[in-house]
Parts: structure tokens; sequence; C-alpha cells
């Protein structure tokens, strides 16, 4: 028998060389001279047996490779069931359904495989995936926890446990698991992506720009990592860096309408207005009806005085723009009811889904009422301009008056450091998150939170979401209902905000007895020593001015502005200058309309108390209809120039009104475009009629509630003791009169 145990210890070495064939021949050729030996016989069934296993094997592993998961899935059921107690076979089943979506199947099958092989790390974290996906997140923490006690050097189920944490909400421990992870495998392209995504939601731009250009060198075929760079370049105000990310992303992947969408915002910031259109647009003809691009588009083409498709905006649904600010629908109607759809649901994307409360602060030591200011804008901008007064004239023995700014820092500002020497605090939160932002808030107490910007360029107003006082108030920067229970109350007054329009506001109205807007009374206005001739205009003729933004002018309007320069003979209209491609459009609309596109002169930007100056030469300011004119109109008043207008349906198509009314001049505000007009038409020809006006905008100047810096004051401060004394008592925020 020696013959036949050397026979045998061949055949076995061949086996495990798998040398299958070897093995066979040594056990037939044994077989031939032991005919009646069952241990050969048993050896060779054994072989046939497992030879078929193992060619079922092969085709499941070719089938998982070549992406053909249902074959792969079927295959390894089969061998589950010949075949239990192997559990590589029940890992790659489990893989295989984890990839057809059968998360269930998926699960058990990695539960099988761990059961049988619990030292096994890839078992242990596959199964950790699985619970992830199915929304499981703690227990896929714990096990991808185990995976890395089974094997510390195991990267994926570091990985994961550092993107399970990320998405579990738990930033510190996922930011420590990242850098473990890099440190491990510091081309870990996932990771470094992953990782500028946790800073990215932190604020933190600029190091998640760091970790987003290490996952783009690494692998940079991968759009999205290009993409976030962009954002976070275009949140670092780099825009023609992050158009230039965007290119790289569309380069990938051209069809990509987010990342058209993205780059057409970034053109926005470089003032490539052509550029942007483009790209709205080109999402368009991959979505023709993608509503968001759709008023990115027509709001761009309004800046250009592009009018050719803004009849369009009807047909958009406010419940499809929330992605995009209700502000950029601001110049295509006048209608309350559906910039109310609009922010409720910007609302719904910008603020947390479940509104935080927060707890009543101690009252402070010295009595005061704690007001937080929250703006991008203590700097040289309008904001500023309208609250310098306030701020000056607050009753610091009253009230607490704090500063928290998220826009950039311009120390050298002069309007800056007029905010910081009348406030008891000036905090820098542009690096903070949103939660940060609340914890300081909180910490330093504030009884109100006062949200200056809306929903207006780099606004952050979702932070109030997190509760940053226990009464918040949608104030002066954003002229409507933000949309959003967190905003207990808005400030009004009884013309933008008439009685009956509650119902076009989530906030409870606060109406001031005279005009929503602050003013400053101290002002200066540098005497213009230039005369018309060296502004372009006429030295005899009328000149018409409409000092607003581009985009608030619409057709209906200009036809007017169009119809009174025919009428008027030697008149001029004389715009703010703001960019070529809309002073061609003009250009054009006023040709089409009879009147010599020279007619139409365009003013250069100035310091504000230069501006405030050249408004001398101007005669009448000519309001548009369904965005008003705001700072631009109290700083016509103030200069002494009357403000025409026409009160519309929209808090912002009244501002105007709630403004000349204020100022004393109430009949500059007119009920529909026929009086407008013939009112406008009235003061060009009848010199009588202009300087009685002039008269009593002159007298406002001193007399009139607008430009009465400390009397707004007091009445702003009764609302926000009001609000404060009802907050204190438990009763809920109701619409309040300030008399």
């Amino acid at each position: 028998m020696a013959g036949l145990e050397s026979t045998l210890i061949k055949a076995n070495g061949a086996l495990k060389r798998g040398d299958a064939d070897t093995a066979r021949a040594l056990y037939e050729e044994a077989l031939a001279r032991y005919p009646r030996n069952k241990r050969l016989r048993l050896a060779l069934d054994q072989l046939d047996t497992g030879n078929d296993a193992q060619l079922a094997l092969d085709k499941m592993v070719a089938a998982y490779k070549a992406g053909e998961m249902a074959d792969a899935a079927r295959i390894g059921e089969a061998l589950c069931r010949t075949h239990p107690g192997k559990h590589a076979i029940h890992n790659l089943r489990g893989a295989a359904l984890l990839q057809l979506g059968d998360l269930a199947a998926a699960r058990d099958a990695f539960q099988c495989a761990r059961d049988l092989a619990p030292g096994d790390a890839a078992c242990t974290n596959n199964l950790g995936i699985t619970l992830s996906r199915m929304g499981e997140k703690e227990a896929a923490e714990q096990l991808y926890r185990e995976a890395i006690v089974i094997d510390p050097a195991y990267i994926d189920a570091r990985y994961n446990l550092a993107h399970v944490l990320q998405e579990r909400g738990h930033d510190e421990e996922a930011e420590a698991a990242y850098n473990e992870c890099l440190a491990m495998v510091p081309d870990h392209a996932d990771a470094h992506y992953n990782f500028g995504n946790l800073l990215a939601a932190q604020k933190r731009h600029e190091e998640a720009l760091v970790q987003f250009r290490e996952a783009a060198r690494i692998r940079p075929d991968h759009a999205d990592t290009h993409n976030n760079m962009g954002a976070e370049l275009q949140a670092l105000h780099r825009p023609e860096e992050a158009v230039a990310a965007y290119d790289r992303a569309l380069a990938l992947q051209p069809d990509d309408t987010k990342v058209l969408i993205n780059r057409g915002k970034a053109q926005v910031s470089t003032g490539a207005l052509p550029d942007a259109i483009s790209s709205f647009r080109t999402v368009l003809r991959h979505e023709p009806l993608k509503a968001e691009a759709h008023l990115h588009a027509l709001f761009q083409e309004a800046h250009i005085c592009d009018w050719h498709a803004r009849g369009d905006f009807a047909q958009l649904p406010p419940s499809q723009l929330g992605a995009l600010q209700p502000f950029a629908a601001f110049p295509f109607a006048d209608d309350p009811v559906r910039q109310l759809a609009h922010a409720k649901a910007h609302a719904a994307k910008v603020f947390p889904v479940v509104a935080a409360t927060a707890p009543t602060p101690p009252p402070s030591s010295d009595g005061r009422i704690r007001i937080g200011y929250f703006s991008a804008d203590f700097h040289d901008h309008a904001t500023m301009y309208l609250m310098a007064g306030l701020l000056r004239e607050h009753d610091r023995s009253r009230f607490a008056i704090h500063a928290y700014s998220y826009g950039p820092a311009r120390e050298g500002d002069a309007m800056r450091a007029h905010a910081r020497a009348h406030c008891d605090s000036f905090t820098e939160i542009a690096h903070l998150s949103d939660a940060q932002v609340a914890e300081k808030a909180r910490a330093d107490g504030l009884d109100i939170a006062v949200d200056l910007k809306g929903y207006t360029r780099f606004t952050r107003s979702g932070m109030f979401g997190h509760r940053l006082a226990p009464v918040q108030v949608n104030y002066l920067g954003y002229p409507g209902s933000l949309g959003h229970p967190a905003m207990d109350y808005l400030i009004a007054d009884p013309v933008t905000a008439p009685a009956g329009y509650e119902q076009y506001f989530t906030e409870k109205l606060v109406r001031l007895p005279d005009c929503y807007q602050p003013n400053d009374d101290q002002r200066a206005i540098i005497a213009d020593t230039r005369t018309r001739a060296d502004h372009g205009l006429p030295e005899q003729g009328f000149v018409f001015c409409s000092f607003n933004h581009t985009y608030k002018i619409g057709p209906q309007e200009f036809d007017i502005w169009m119809r009174l320069l025919r009428e008027v003979e030697g008149s001029v209209l004389w715009l703010l200058r703001s960019n070529e491609w809309a002073e061609g459009n003009l250009a054009r609309e006023a040709a089409d309309r009879g009147v010599d596109p020279a007619r139409i002169v365009f003013a250069p930007d100035l310091p504000h108390n230069e501006h405030l100056g050249r408004l001398i030469h101007a005669d009448l300011f000519l309001d548009s209809f369904a965005v008003n004119a705001h700072t631009s109109a109290s700083d016509a008043l103030w200069a002494g120039l009357p403000v025409l207008t026409m009160a519309g349906r929209q808090f912002l198509s009244r501002v105007a009104a709630s403004l000349v009314s204020a100022a004393g001049v109430p009949e500059l505000a007119t009920s529909d475009a026929a009086a407008y007009e013939a009112k406008a038409l009235e003061l060009a020809t009848n010199a009588e009629a202009m300087a009685q006006v002039r008269q009593q905008l002159a007298a406002g100047r001193t007399e009139a509630p607008l430009f009465r810096s400390a009397p707004y004051a007091r009445q702003l401060e009764a609302a926000f003791a009001a609000m404060h004394e009802r907050q204190v008592a438990g009763i809920a925020p109701d619409h309040l009169t300030i008399d």
C-alpha cells in the first residue's frame, strides 16, 4: 500500500497547487490498480463535486466583475444552498444584491457571511455599508468601528466611519476620522472629497478648497469635485476662478445642468451677463421645464434690459422656484400672493427642516433689552446709509445693540467704523456655521435677533431657523415675507402694508406710524461744482431721471418715459450706468419708440455723498413700478429731488409711496399708470406746480417724519419693547401698531 499512499500524497499536493487535472489523473491511475479502494472513490467523487462548485464560483466572480449583478446573485443563491458554510460566497452574493438595490437581501447575505466569519473585516464593513444605505446610521457606525478593531489598517472601514459620522452630524469626530484615514492613505480621493464637503458645510471655505484641490489632483476626471471647488471659490468671492472650475466640470460632463447653473451664477459675479444668460439658456435646451434656470435667465436679461422673453415668467410656478431667491422674481409681477408662495418654497430649502426653539435668556444685569442686528452689509452699502442715523440715535440706556457681520471685513470703511462706534459689540461671524452662530447669539443672551438681509445677495437667513433669540424680526433689507415661521415679526407701516395685508406675510406685522424705513438726518451732501453740461445734460431742458438698477426698469414704465420725452421738448432721461448691454438695449428700445437714443444719458457710479450732490441737476425722479426705488428714492428726497411713484400691490412696489408720504409730498404717490404719466407731464410742463412740490419737500427736510432719525429710533424701540414684553409674558407674537 506504500504505492497508494505515495499517490494520495502527490494528488493532495496537486490540489493544493490548484492542479485538479493532475490530481484526477493520479486518482484514476491508482483506482485502476485498486478498484475496490473506498478512499480513492471518495476522493474522486469529492473532486468532481468541488470542481463543479469551483466552476460555478468562477462564473459568479466573472459575472460580478462584468457588472452582471443579477447573474452573480442568481449563481450565488444556488451556491449558498450547496455550500452554506462558505462565507466568501455569501459575501459576494451580498455585494451583487447591494449593487442591485435589494438592500434587505444584501443585509441578510452579509449577516450570514459575518456569522460564519466574525473575524472578517470586509464582511463586517459590507454589512455596515448596507445598513447605512437603509438609514440605520448608528448601527452602521458600530460595524465600521468593529471592522477597524478587527483590522486597524483596513482603510475602507476608516473612510466609511468618517462618512457616516459626517452624515450623523458628528462633525468633530468625522473630521478626526478623515484625518486618520488620510494619514494612512494620503491619496484617498473620496476622503479628500467628502472631507471638503464637511468643511464647506461649516463655512470653512479655504480649508475645503484645499481638500477639493487634492481630490482633483488625485482624480482629475471627477466632475463633482470641480463643481464643489467652484462653489468654494464663489463663496470666497473669487468668481473668475470659480468659472474656470465649473468649466473643468463641464468638460467632463457637458450636459450637467447643475454645473451649468452654478457657472451662470459665477459668470454673473464676474459681470459677464451675456455669458451667464447663455449658461442658463443652455440648461433649458436640456431641461425645457426647469423653472429655476428659466428665472435665472429672465432675471439677468432684466439686468441688461432684454425684454424679449419677459412674458415667460407667468408660466413659472412658484412652487418650482424654491432653489432661487424670490428677489429674482420681483421685477416681473406685482403679485403679493405669488411672492408669498415663492418665499415659502425658498424657505423650505434654506431653513432647517425643524425650526429650533430658543430658551428665554435671563434678564440682563443692567436691565437693557439686547438687540442683535445680523447682516453682510456693515460697510459702504445702502443698508448702512439708511441705518446710520438709527444706530447713532438708539437709546443705549434702554437697549444694548450688538452687530453680527458675515460680510467682507472692510476695516478701512467709514460706514463700518460708524457701526462699530455705535454698537456695544461688533462680532465677525462669517467663518461660523449657522449652528455656531446660534450658539454665539444665545451665549450673548440676545432678546431679539434682527435679520437685515432677508433674501438678498449673500443672505444667510437660514441661520434664524436655529433660533438665535426668543424673538426674531425681518427688517429693512428684504421688502417682503421670508415665508417661514421662524421669523416672528416684520417691520412695516400703513402704506407698505395697509389693513388686510396680513394675509401676505407669515410674520406678524408691526406697523410703525410713519414709514418703516430709517433715514439719517445728518447725511452730508457734497455740493456739485460741475455744470449740467459736464454730466452730458442740457443746460435748459427738463431732466427726468431714474437712478434705479436696470433690472427694475420694465417695458411698461419705459413706454411712459419715452412718451414723456416725445411730449416734453428738449427733455432727457438720466439713468444710472449699469452695464454696456443695458445701454445698448435701451438705446434700441428708445429708437423703436421714436426717441433719439442720445436723449438717454447714463451717469457713472460716484461715492454716495457726491451722488447726492449731483442730484441738483435733475428735475424729477421717475420711479419704476414692480420694484420701487428704495434707498435711491430716499436719497433723492433728501437731496430735494421730487420722486414720482405709482403705489402697487406688494410691499416692494409700495415703498416709494411710503417714502413720499413720510416726506410730506403724498401727492407724488399715484394710484395707476395713467395718473403717473399725467402727473409727470404736469410737473414737467407746469413750473408753478413743480415749484410748489419742491417747496413742500424742502420744508419736509426738517419737519417731515422721514428725515427725523431720533423720533424714528423711539418708534422702532417701542416696537422692540412691545415684542419683548409679550415674549417675557409668554404671549405669542401678534400684529402690532405703534403710535
